[in-house]
């Protein structure tokens, strides 16, 4: 039996740690990266562990929890903005004139992240990692499903929830982050964290502290006003279906290390011996060309492909420790006709070139303009046109480092939020050292045909 049941809730506020010292009642402006994203379902990803060793004292598992509570706790000590609430006040200009506009804030008031502990005794490790497909049942181990970043402001709902299920022979560790505070990075560098204080239980751990104050362009205005007259006027898409289970499947794909390599050579060699197209560049350029094919898309059906690029790295003064939202969107676009009859390193070198031309200067300029016109990222639930491939997540987030203290984890999984036909969620492989593994949501008929691709799968492994 499938079913999960709940057995606790409550709220966990941060355990100050001596490396850092938080003020509580602290505001953080957010920034147009944070703001883009607001209106997007919470991000939720997790890991599957193997069954802890028994524990002494007779509490077995429940000494688990506890302690994972325990060591939650911790790690919001150093990412306490988490523990937060957003606020909306009216906005105002650069003048300190107040139009019809609003500003959402970032209150660092630690009033706490939720944590749930759930039970799901019929679900083994298993029935999880050993299907090609996602079982139902996992998207029950997330807490925070349908909500939306903008909620929090509407409603005070917290910023962060963790999830613990007990299975059958193992244990399911979510997490559910508000999209509009923090992206992928900052989500994988807290769950880190977290691991990091369980596993060992000391201030001595080697993962980074956060940077929580915002980076800004020079001269801009603060708090960013958007320009509604309610939090209610910002455009949310909200499903009136469910979770994406009720029109798509989702699939499990593990690329190994030299099968990526492979793709790698193939897609350069193809375009007159470069070595400019990336590993995952080259893979993702595999996934294109076999979606395409198994929408069975006219040729001069337009197709796209857009992918999350971050910012770390890219922008100056942007740390790689930065605990907030530093992402941005580019886009390739082509026929399918083109997509499949050019091949791999056409193909390929269409995402390597939207990559390359980011900059610094357009990407300041874009965040500059950005109040003017405001836009916000948005996952239709059932896209007018089947041609969109949507990529997120990175191969290079430390997701089997994740030991708890019992092991490293069996497999990673994502939630039902931000998914749509065209979904493909990107992890590192299990494997390590350049595998990388691919969650890929499609309508189920055309599922079935990517998974019967002899030439696609060739390169992939259940």
């Amino acid at each position: 039996m499938n079913h999960v049941q709940i057995m606790s809730r409550r709220m966990v506020r941060p355990e100050p740690v001596t490396s850092l010292s938080p003020e509580p009642e602290t505001t953080i402006d957010l920034t147009p990266w944070d703001l883009s994203l607001i209106a997007l379902e919470y991000n939720q990803k997790g890991v599957l562990l193997p069954k802890p060793p028994t524990t002494t004292g007779g509490h077995g598992h429940v000494a688990v929890v506890d302690r994972l509570a325990s060591s939650f706790a911790r790690a919001l000590g150093r990412f306490y903005p988490y523990a937060g609430r957003l606020a909306v006040a009216p906005g105002s200009n650069a003048d300190g004139e107040q139009g019809e506009s609003i500003a959402i804030s970032l209150r660092c008031n630690m009033e706490g992240a939720e944590f749930i502990h759930a039970v799901a005794p019929g679900v083994t490790v298993a029935d999880i990692n050993g299907s090609l497909y996602t079982p139902r049942v996992v998207w029950s181990f997330f807490p925070f499903i349908g909500l939306h970043g903008v909620d929090a402001a509407a409603g005070a709902h917290p910023l962060l929830a963790a999830q613990v299920t007990e299975l059958a022979d193992g244990f399911f560790v979510a997490m559910s982050l508000n999209h509009g505070i923090a992206d992928g990075t900052a989500f994988w560098h807290f769950f880190n964290t977290w691991s990091q204080f369980n596993r060992q239980g000391d201030d001595a751990i080697s993962s980074p502290l956060p940077v929580h104050r915002r980076l800004f362009v020079h001269g801009f205005h603060v708090p960013v006003p958007l320009p509604f007259g309610k939090l209610k006027d910002i455009p949310v898409i909200r499903r009136t279906d469910g979770h994406p289970a009720s029109v798509h499947e989702e699939c499990i794909l593990h690329f190994s290390a030299g099968s990526v390599r492979k793709l790698k050579a193939k897609a350069n060699a193809e375009m007159s011996g470069t070595t400019t197209i990336s590993s995952l560049q080259a893979l993702l350029g595999h996934l294109w060309i076999a979606v395409s094919r198994a929408r069975r898309l006219a040729p001069n059906q337009r197709t796209s492909y857009t992918l999350l690029v971050g910012c770390r790295g890219k922008l100056d003064g942007l740390t790689a420790a930065y605990a907030g939202d530093a992402v941005a969107l580019v886009e390739a676009v082509s026929t399918a006709g083109e997509i499949i009859e050019r091949g791999l390193g056409w193909t390929a070198s269409l995402l390597n070139k939207v990559v390359t031309a980011f900059n610094e200067a357009s990407e300041r300029d874009r965040l500059e303009s950005w109040p003017q016109n405001p836009s916000f990222a948005c996952v239709p639930p059932h896209p007018t046109a089947t041609d969109m491939v949507v990529t997120g997540g990175s191969p290079r987030f430390d997701v089997y480092g994740n030991d708890f203290g019992w092991g490293q984890p069996v497999a990673v999984r994502t939630g039902p939020a931000n998914k749509s036909d065209g979904s493909a969620n990107v992890h590192e492989g299990r494997g390590g050292r350049g595998s990388i593994t691919l969650e890929v949501c499609l309508a189920p008929q055309v599922l079935a045909r990517l998974v019967a691709d002899e030439e696609f799968m060739s390169a992939a492994s259940a």
